[in-house]
């Protein structure tokens, strides 16, 4: 079985240590490095390369939305390139809008369960974003707020651009007809808000993967999203799901 090979950046060795113990109840994960600041934990992914890099946002050297930026700019497009996944304590749209803007794949809160903190890395793993339910609704209320901010569906791409000085100014709320999606499509995409895999959707819906899927694929098509966080988002803007 591959393992994914992940490495942990975060000063709190106490943090570290159930962060390492909560990855390691799976075997399919395995922790190839561990650094306490920006500049060792640069260092250590450049020669490890490991396929995730869970990075505190506080580091006590360099803010860790900056050592993204780093870790991101010797990428050179590589699609095998590190992916990272940030770890903190902040919830406001600031700090997740400039963590996806320097290349964050990811984004959860450090309260975040170890169960969810595992099918995070999966989703990272596989190429797809990851955003704490709770920072994903904190954004969007805010940008609800505030219409005149960047567009929140910039978050679902995997490099956002900050775009506050070309924002539309006749942008709304995005407008998605509660209809257009059956019940259980609109229980699928609920479970899909709150970071479940296909096989977690399939277990607590009694349904199998495959079916899954068939939802998955027809949810995106009728919301015309790209992804699974482009549909998660555009359906907690739109209200379709709370």
């Amino acid at each position: 079985m591959t393992k994914i090979r992940v490495a942990l950046i975060e000063d709190h060795d106490l943090t570290r240590v159930g962060i390492r113990t909560a990855l390691l109840q799976k075997d399919e994960i395995e922790i190839v490095g561990e650094a306490a600041n920006a500049t060792e934990g640069f260092d250590m992914l450049k020669l490890l390369q490991p396929d995730v890099a869970i990075i505190d946002i506080g580091l006590p050297d360099k803010d860790g939305i900056e050592l993204t930026r780093d870790v991101k700019s010797i990428a050179h497009g590589d699609e095998l390139a590190t992916k990272v996944l940030i770890l903190t304590l902040r919830d406001n749209k600031e700090a997740v809008l400039a963590a996806f803007a320097a290349g964050a794949d990811s984004y959860c809160m450090k309260d975040i369960r170890f169960d969810n903190l595992l099918e995070a890395v999966r989703v990272t793993y596989n190429g797809n974003a990851w955003i704490d339910p709770a920072i994903a609704r904190i954004v969007l209320q805010q940008a609800q707020q505030k219409p005149h901010k960047p567009d929140v569906t910039s978050v679902t791409t995997k490099t956002v651009v900050d775009n506050s000085e070309s924002v539309n100014d006749n942008q709304e709320q995005e407008v998605i007809d509660p209809y257009i999606l059956t019940e259980r499509e609109l229980e699928v995409l609920q479970l899909i808000v709150e970071g479940c895999s296909n096989a977690v959707i399939a277990e607590r819906l009694y349904i199998t993967v495959g079916t899954v899927k068939t939802h998955v694929r027809n949810i995106l098509n009728k919301l015309c999203a790209d992804d699974r966080t482009q549909a998660a988002v555009r359906a907690l803007r739109s209200g379709l799901v709370g």
